[in-house]
């Protein structure tokens, strides 16, 4: 037998069900939607002979006894599709059954020699043994539906007046009817039935495929130059926030900040009185992870700040670092829980030649050689996220998970969505594609990705592609941050403006996730000289800003969140087509929902320097076949409606690189 196929006896299954998809390594990890999503669900079904086959698609919540189930059709070279909606968040789990459909092969037959003109004697008298088992079935079945009647009548009209006649035109009818063909359907035996394994399925709020992500420091939104800013002061910022359309903001660890080895401004190993150090230099004698910096203020203060940005339509996201400053209360009470080097100085963080003199990284697992996992420490990292998500917070950015061993995430991942199931992690993991991709596999929500560093045509095309189809797309969920505190792109340094509008536009319409670290907005962009840093950076420092600074880009950030907002094509990664140009400085696309109910095209120009002139291709083909003559282009930035018979002629500048359409069939 096939292995994760299950047959009638103990011999091989007649019936084959073969490439089940969507699977994530044939079914060893979930794929994931959002609730509501449609999951289409196909499968290759074949068995010997020309008989004819049935099968259905199964799914189920995990806490739900019963399946749900709708019939699996026949789409061509033995592959079968199905689909159906998730009302749930949470785990769910699908599987597909097929079986020799005795009625059907019976119907064909009967079907092809009626239209010949061969007798149906014989034909008769089969039928009329399958209408016998079917109604049996049915009469044995307490809730058996109107379908039992309709087979009763057609049993009847079977077996008079004389069961060796030919059948007459209102019983050749019958016989042949949809009608019937549903009722015996219901009561079939399913003889030869083989079941695939179970495939899981995690179902996620809408939030996990769509939102746009603002990130600030609390402590530098003060509106006085050197004051140490407040939850207060960030409550007082929420307006300006959602004025730009975000709907996630995210903080940065909020956590009490160590005094030992604390950096200075620019990242100096000396640190003067008034420096604030950096937030994930996590712990001091004020606590640790579950505790809150006191000039931010108090865990009342925090609560309050999380109550005002749900007021204003915005979620809380909050950064989970699993690092330590030498001061953090473990240190003392489970010294067992670091690394710890010959001379018994400890082990500080390090990615060399880079290193973290004010950061020490926990040890997962014991001393060899036995490497036991350190069970209070995993224990205590869970009950950290699981202490603020009982506080509110949904959403957890977690820093550079590829550091820590993917059992453990597995694990922590799945005892909060025990509790929690609607919490979404993003995976802030700048590693190995295969890893960023397990990661994602072993439970988080969400993943940075390359497109930080995707900047010609060629690389854009190919990354878009990879990210928006299976497999990648069945459980990798890209978030294309333009820039972090981190991160400096080299491509923003340089390009002033245009290059800022750029980046948001390829962001918010490349995926239906995108985030922005705070003064995107206002194009900063000063680097340590040779570096992808920030100059003067606010991990390091307070920065206080102008935020309606000239040059800034506020008003197209905002219009670009309403588009998205109000296209569902614009809300996940999914649907992307990509569009011919005729330049190789512009990029066009297209990002469609199943079905194509909602289709925008995208133009954007990748020379924050020069006007480009591009031949824009809409994608006809898109709309079926046969292929519309012309397509009316809703112009979403100049309000205009054109009709489309070919190739658009299409102008973009630095001032304005990019232009949105909203396509449909013209009349």
């Amino acid at each position: 037998m096939a292995a994760g196929l299950r047959g009638e006896g103990g011999a091989a299954a007649r019936v084959a069900i073969e490439q089940v998809s969507p699977a994530v390594d044939g079914g060893a990890h979930p794929v994931k939607c959002r609730v509501h999503e449609q999951v289409r669900v196909g499968a290759d079904i074949l068995m010997d002979g020309h008989d004819r086959l049935a099968a259905e698609l199964r799914w189920r919540a995990d806490d739900e006894a019963a399946w749900r189930s709708v019939p699996l059709t026949l789409t061509g070279n033995d592959r079968w599709e199905a689909a159906f909606r998730p009302a749930r968040i949470g785990p769910h789990t699908f599987q597909v059954t097929a079986w020799h459909d005795g009625w059907e092969t019976f119907r064909h037959e009967f079907e092809v020699k009626h239209a010949a003109g061969v007798s149906l004697r014989l034909e008769r008298q089969e039928g009329l043994q399958l209408l016998r088992e079917a109604d049996q079935r049915a009469g044995q079945d307490a809730a058996s539906g109107p379908g039992a009647g309709l087979i009763k009548r057609a049993l009847r009209a079977c077996a008079a007046p004389e069961v060796d006649a030919e059948p007459d035109a209102a019983l050749i009818g019958m016989l042949l009817s949809p009608a019937l063909a549903q009722a015996m359907r219901a009561h079939d035996g399913r003889p030869f039935q083989s079941v695939s394994a179970p495939y899981p399925l995690w179902v996620d709020r809408p939030q996990a495929t769509h939102a746009a992500w603002y990130e600030l420091f609390p402590r530098s939104q003060a509106a006085e130059p050197g004051r140490h800013g407040t939850f207060d002061d960030v409550i007082a910022r929420l307006p300006d926030i959602r004025e730009m359309g975000f709907d996630v903001l995210y903080l940065p660890p909020v956590h009490p900040i160590g005094l030992a080895n604390r950096k200075g401004r620019n990242n100096s190993l000396q640190a003067g009185p008034d420096d604030v150090g950096s937030p994930y230099a996590i712990g001091s004698p004020d606590g640790g992870h579950d505790a809150i910096e006191p000039r931010l203020g108090t865990l009342a203060d925090f609560l309050r700040l999380v109550r005002a940005a749900r007021d204003h339509g915005l979620e809380m996201a909050l950064d989970f670092a699993i690092q330590c400053s030498p001061d953090h209360p473990w240190l003392a009470r489970h010294p067992d829980w670091f690394s710890w080097r010959p001379d018994g100085s400890l082990r500080y963080a390090e990615n060399p030649p880079k290193k973290y003199q004010d950061i020490v990284n926990v040890a997962f697992y014991g001393p060899p050689p036995r490497r036991a996992r350190k069970l209070g420490l995993w224990r205590a990292l869970r009950d950290i996220v699981l202490f603020w998500a009982g506080h509110g917070v949904r959403t957890f950015r977690v820093d550079n998970p590829h550091t820590k061993p993917l059992p453990f995430w597995q694990w922590l991942i799945a005892e909060v969505h025990a509790r929690h199931p609607d919490v979404l992690f993003l995976s802030e993991a700048f590693t190995r594609p295969k890893m960023m991709y397990r990661l994602a596999k072993v439970g988080f929500t969400q993943s940075y990705t390359y497109f930080t560093w995707r900047n010609d045509k060629a690389e854009l095309q190919a990354y878009l592609q990879e990210v928006s189809q299976p497999p990648a797309a069945d459980f990798f969920r890209p978030h294309f941050f333009v820039n972090t505190p981190d991160i400096n792109p080299a491509f923003l340094q340089t390009s002033g403006r245009g290059g800022f509008l750029i980046r948001a536009a390829l962001a918010a319409l490349g995926s239906g996730l995108w985030g922005v670290y705070s003064g995107f907005e206002l194009c900063e962009a000063a680097p340590v000289p040779g570096k992808e840093e920030y100059l003067d950076s606010e991990k390091y420092e307070l920065r206080q800003r102008d935020w309606r600074q000239p040059g800034n880009i506020r008003a197209e950030i905002a219009r670009l969140n309403q588009l998205r907002r109000a296209n569902p094509a614009l809300q996940s990664h999914h649907g992307l087509t990509l569009a011919a140009s005729g330049n190789e400085r512009v990029i066009a696309f297209a990002r469609a929902t199943p079905g194509n109910g909602n289709v925008i095209l995208a133009a954007i120009s990748l020379d924050p320097f020069h006007p480009q002139t591009a031949r824009v291709e809409p994608p006809f083909a898109l709309f079926g076949a046969p292929w519309p003559d012309s397509l009316v282009a809703e112009d979403l930035l100049a309000d205009r409606r054109d009709t489309w018979h070919d190739a658009r002629a299409v102008a973009l500048s630095p001032d304005q690189p990019y232009r949105i359409w909203r396509l449909s069939r013209h009349g």
